[in-house]
């Protein structure tokens, strides 16, 4: 099989990415000026590409697969194989949302007051035509950056916007009249690439262990042990997926337990746990989870 073309996004996700890969399985080197990272798997060979135009070279070819936002490929309108949703960000594991913007004091309440109105936007496509689909006349232009700034300043009556908690967009004095898109990254493949065995039999591997990654990042598993009297009313606590692993110590009277559960539930789970009767009590991260 010939090299497996990669595309990582260059910027805000670049370094989220390679940590992502890294704990896949995959280490990913990238160097100062040079948009061809290292990678130690020698089918694959890495481009850094803005996460902007990475579907049209998936769409062409030029890449095999790569990672955008969903938010990307439909301003791009590319026709390429959506292989799995991979939710996380540079900041967090939340889905990002493009917003209607605009100042505090604004007239705008909804979309249908943007008629006859000048929007900035670096989402200009997917904005006219969400805009079109409703009947809305509006001038949409496109913002080099600094685009919060332009409604603050009053250079237009409202922009489009991406955030993921809205709190800057609250502090720069301005308010979100609407979600227009809620966007996450994806993993994406040339038609093509996926109908020759080979190629789709590694993208299928990439994705696997993507999303095994990013699953083990909500879970954590704990051990503990328990008086065999007590095993009952411990295991009743546990959120398992299945049941507990349950193994006799060498004193018989105690049993090792060992289980998965969610990250946010140990806070309340070990405590309560410790009023059960369990005793030794590890939690330890889990790097993948299938």
């Amino acid at each position: 099989m010939s090299l497996l073309k990669l595309g990582i996004p260059k910027g805000s996700l670049e370094e989220a990415t390679i940590d992502l890969f890294a704990q896949a399985g995959w280490r990913i080197t990238a160097h100062s000026r040079n948009y061809f990272p290292d990678i130690d798997d020698p089918d694959i060979r890495c481009s850094l590409l803005r996460a902007q135009e990475m579907a049209r070279y998936v769409e062409r070819g030029t890449l095999d697969l790569g990672l955008t936002g969903l938010d990307w490929i439909l301003e791009a309108e590319a026709d390429v194989e959506q292989i799995c949703t991979l939710t996380y960000s540079k900041a967090s594991n939340r889905p990002s949302r493009w917003v209607l913007v605009v100042p505090e004091h604004s007239k705008i309440r909804s979309v249908a007051d943007l008629q006859g109105c000048k929007i900035a936007t670096e989402l200009v496509g997917f904005t006219r035509r969400y805009l079109a689909e409703r009947g809305i006349a509006a001038e949409v232009e496109f913002s080099w950056g600094a685009t919060e700034a332009k409604a603050v300043e009053g250079l237009v009556d409202a922009v489009v916007e991406i955030t993921e908690t809205g709190s800057t967009i609250r502090a720069h004095g301005l308010r979100i009249v609407e979600d227009l898109l809620v966007t996450d990254t994806r993993l994406i493949a040339n038609h093509a690439a996926m109908r020759d065995p080979a190629r789709r039999a590694r993208i299928e591997q990439i994705a696997l262990m993507l999303q095994a990654a990013l699953t083990a990042r909500h879970k954590v598993a704990l051990k503990c042990n328990v008086p065999a009297e007590r095993l009952d009313a411990v295991v009743a606590l546990l959120p398992s997926l299945h049941a507990p692993t349950v193994s006799h110590l060498y004193d018989r009277q105690w049993l090792a337990l060992e289980t998965v559960v969610n990250a946010d539930q140990v806070r309340d789970l070990i405590p309560r746990l410790c009023a059960a009767g369990a005793e030794g009590i590890l939690e330890y991260e889990i790097r993948k989870m299938v």
